[in-house]
């Protein structure tokens, strides 16, 4: 068995776990909001928000993070082509419908986690409420069933990771 085999069949024993142990009502509820919290339209106001109050310098970094982070996405989507878990698992079905065909890595997550990065150099002392909402964001996408554990913790890794490097590369 090959490594990245081992890793899809720990992904997906760890999504059914998931599954198996959530209050479906409550948590696909609470889970759809939170998903759409990061669906984008907070960002462009965020970015108003910024520019009303003169942080054009953060409102830049912010603009050429997301840019960079999407050409990222993007790569990785197509390079990867995951299926999503109901492409993938028999019998199983998401509870909204995906954007796109692929599930890796989350587009949810690595925006959520960028933008966090963002919030907490404007706001730190709210740093534990801005990372404690993209984490919630990664896991309202694996609770909705449009992504394995990894596609999250892939996310997370591709949004902070864009975020430090833009904002080393720009400061």
């Amino acid at each position: 068995m090959n490594i990245l085999e081992s890793i899809h069949n720990k992904d997906v024993q760890t999504f059914y776990w998931c599954m198996a142990r959530k209050h479906r009502a409550l948590m696909t509820s609470l889970s759809r909001f939170i998903s759409h919290s990061a669906d984008g339209h907070l960002y462009a106001v965020l970015a108003l928000f910024l520019y009303y109050i003169g942080k054009t310098d953060v409102l830049t970094m912010l603009g050429v993070a997301f840019c960079f982070e999407r050409i990222l996405y993007f790569i990785m989507k197509k390079g990867f082509k995951r299926n999503r878990p109901s492409a993938a698992l028999e019998n199983f079905r998401s509870f909204i419908q995906p954007s796109d065909q692929f599930s890796f890595p989350s587009g949810h997550t690595s925006g959520a986690f960028l933008v966090a990065y963002f919030l907490t150099m404007l706001l730190p002392e709210f740093y534990m409420l801005w990372y404690s909402w993209a984490v919630c964001v990664g896991l309202s996408r694996v609770f909705l069933g449009v992504h394995f554990p990894t596609d999250t913790a892939m996310g997370a890794i591709l949004g902070t990771m864009s975020a430090i490097l833009i904002v080393g590369a720009l400061s």
